[in-house]
């Protein structure tokens, strides 16, 4: 294990991270289960024989101390996200909604990456993965039932792409990946399986380094932004 590389999952307490967690932990990666609420961390930590640390990415004191407590990894899943405006429109959702939305699934995943992507740089490799959604995607047109959502996670999109033209040439693959409707708190009556997603995921952590980066991912194909 000494010579195992390290991930840091945001949001791995439940859902699509913690399946993701799950599964590089059986692939033999050094996992940090990252979780606002660190008992709920430490919980999923000692199940699964990983790392746990509290991190809330919409604190940029808590990003701090995360790094500080783990030191640099090797990947980053940015996973943690909300969805808190379903069923609204873009003429009446409440900006409040929006705002935090944006805090959370945009600025968090944003300040995290300003956190360990750099280290990754130095040391000449690193993969991030960016969790964003196919709500967010221009060719199938953004979809206004939940307006905030979809926003953030086109912001997301556009972050990506950005981050990889930034680490290109640098040993560091930034890409994107559309899990799909998957079953989790956020979405319960979603037919998709966190395990699927996960594997999708996964896919995207492990890739070669001639691997691409700046893409869109769903599975194993690259998709239309």
């Amino acid at each position: 294990m000494s010579g195992a590389r390290s991930v840091l999952v945001t949001g791995a307490n439940r859902g699509i991270g913690r399946a993701v967690a799950e599964l590089l932990s059986r692939s033999d990666w050094r996992v940090v289960v990252g979780a606002r609420d660190g008992d709920e961390a430490a919980a999923v930590a000692a199940a699964l024989g990983a790392r746990p640390v509290a991190i809330d990415t919409t604190d940029p004191d808590s990003v701090k101390r995360a790094r500080e407590a783990i030191g640099p990894v090797d990947a980053l899943v940015n996973n943690a996200g909300v969805l808190l405006d379903a069923g609204t429109d873009p003429l009446s959702v409440p900006l409040d909604l929006v705002e935090r939305t944006l805090a959370v699934n945009l600025l968090g995943s944003w300040r995290v990456c300003q956190e360990f992507v750099p280290a990754m740089v130095e040391r000449g490799w690193g993969r991030v993965v960016i969790v964003s959604s196919g709500t967010a995607t221009f060719h199938n047109g953004l979809f206004a039932g939940a307006p905030g959502y979809s926003v953030s996670k086109t912001a997301l999109n556009g972050l990506t792409t950005m981050l990889a033209a930034q680490t290109r040439n640098s040993g560091v693959l930034v890409n994107a990946v559309n899990p799909g409707m998957t079953r989790t708190r956020m979405m319960p009556k979603a037919q998709r399986e966190p395990a699927d997603a996960a594997r999708d995921i996964v896919h995207a952590v492990t890739l070669p380094d001639d691997g691409p980066t700046g893409a869109f991912l769903r599975g194993r194909e690259q998709i239309e932004w």
